[in-house]
């Protein structure tokens, strides 16, 4: 028995190793445990209520050893199937010899320890994975031989189980199987008589055998490309980029580009990849192969009779009044007497000094625990907030909600979303217009510090206010 502890330890550790994967991607499991026998009340009794009305009476009818005594492998063969052979040990020291000839009373004797081997082959069903695919019921049946003592018989088997996984590769599993005997005669203990009985199993469970080839997680009988690493999304072809562009569709496969360009990059913004732009550090048009236009007024430098000034196609590219002088004409400047920049309508561009000053302010806002609601104190700076966003009229920013790593996935990205739009709302609801606004929470998917301190958690408890270019 020494060297079948060490047997299943080694498993134990195999197990281990493996990476999760549901049945069809691990298609093996091993079990091993503890398994306790009944000592034949159940076919002792005539009565069903009385076969199953002591079943965890464990003091008086299961037999139980101190060891690892069973172990099971099996094999996932398609839908809910599995089959699987399984081999256990016992000593059985209490037995209900006879049937009772007074109601209700089965005396227990010990046979005298008698050894108890059992080899089952097993069909079980799964009814699938319940409560956050944490609990698999099951049924199974089957058949096997069973040595007691100096007798040995078949039996058909039955019976029920249940799963509780702690990931989805390893579980504590629980079996209670009713084992009919070919040979349960009314000579009960007899030399070559081996009663119906129940046996109980209890144990871990790990699956095996998923083949990953490149170790990107992702198995290579759903791998577009097994051989390289890549990235679920892409069904594990590569993205070596990081732009979000599969290699295999990217033009520029080594540089980070947008997907509007195919993968490739456009360094100025101009709208035309790097690759085809003749000045790919400059804005410009695609009507000079990506060069400028230096006013930017719409008129080409050739045509434009005031090419460093900027003015309306209508007057030859020359400008009409710009009170502000911020190259804005005052008809289309939305900030006529505040100096702004083309790209924001005459109005100012919000610099990464007031970036910076929104979210000092962003880190200060304290929510109630577990809660989307906000603390008194956070009222203020939520005004602070709302006063610099009137400042800049035109521009849009998005509010993102984080988290540390403690509770779970979904309810953590559950707060930060709500959260984050609690933000947006106070924000709307001071007049801020929603069109300008986005918000989303992330959850715990963007640390920006350790999650192993109180401090390093409380650094990524925060809201965030972005500005969207």
């Amino acid at each position: 028995m020494k060297h079948l502890n060490k047997l299943f330890a080694v498993v134990l550790l195999f197990a281990g190793l493996s990476s999760q994967a549901q049945d069809s991607d691990n298609p093996w499991a091993i079990s091993f445990g503890a398994n306790a026998v009944d000592g034949a009340r159940v076919s002792a009794a005539s009565k069903m209520e009385d076969q199953f009305s002591q079943f965890f009476n464990v003091k008086n009818y299961w037999n139980i050893i101190p060891s690892v005594s069973y172990l099971n492998v099996t094999k996932h063969v398609g839908g809910n199937f599995s089959f699987g052979v399984t081999g256990s040990v016992n000593k059985i020291s209490k037995f209900v010899g006879e049937r009772p000839t007074v109601p209700g009373d089965y005396p227990v004797v010990n046979p005298g320890d008698l050894s108890y081997y059992a080899a089952d082959g097993v069909i079980k069903y799964s009814f699938g994975k319940y409560l956050s695919k944490v609990v698999e019921p099951s049924a199974h049946i089957g058949g096997g031989y069973t040595w007691l003592g100096d007798a040995s018989y078949g039996t058909v088997n039955g019976g029920l189980g249940l799963t509780f996984w702690f990931t989805e590769m390893v579980g504590l599993s629980w079996q209670s199987t009713y084992k009919h005997s070919m040979e349960d005669s009314a000579m009960r203990g007899a030399a070559d008589n081996v009663p119906t009985h129940m046996q109980h199993f209890a144990g871990l469970t790990f699956k095996f055998g998923g083949k990953d080839t490149d170790g990107d997680g992702v198995y290579d009988k759903d791998d577009a490309c097994p051989e390289v690493a890549g990235l679920k999304q892409f069904q594990g072809c590569p993205d070596t980029d990081g732009d979000g562009i599969v290699d295999s569709k990217d033009a520029c496969v080594d540089v980070f580009g947008l997907v509007a360009l195919n993968g490739c990059p456009d360094t100025d913004g101009d709208g035309i990849a790097d690759k085809d732009d003749a000045c790919p550090e400059v804005a410009g048009l695609a009507a000079l192969n990506g060069c400028p236009d230096s006013d930017g007024d719409g008129v080409t430098d050739a045509s434009d009779k005031c090419p460093t000034v900027k003015g309306p196609k209508d007057n030859a590219g020359c400008p009409w009044p710009d009170t502000d002088g911020d190259s804005v004409l005052d008809k289309d400047d939305k900030c006529p007497t505040v100096k702004g920049t083309v790209a924001n309508k005459g109005c100012p561009e919000v610099s990464d000094e007031v970036v910076k000053k929104l979210n000092d302010y962003a880190k200060i806002i304290l929510f109630d625990t577990n809660k989307a609601t906000f603390q008194q104190q956070t009222y203020p700076v939520l005004q602070a907030i709302t006063s610099i966003l009137k400042e800049y009229p035109n521009s849009n920013f998005a509010i993102e909600g984080h988290t540390d790593s403690d509770g779970k996935d979904a309810a953590n990205q559950t707060l930060s979303d709500n959260r984050a739009a609690a933000v947006k709302n106070y924000l709307v609801e001071n007049g801020i217009a929603s069109s300008r606004l986005t918000s989303a929470g992330y959850g715990e998917t963007k640390p920006i510090d350790t999650n192993k301190t109180k401090a390093g958690k409380a650094n990524n408890r925060r809201v965030e206010v972005k500005l969207v270019k």
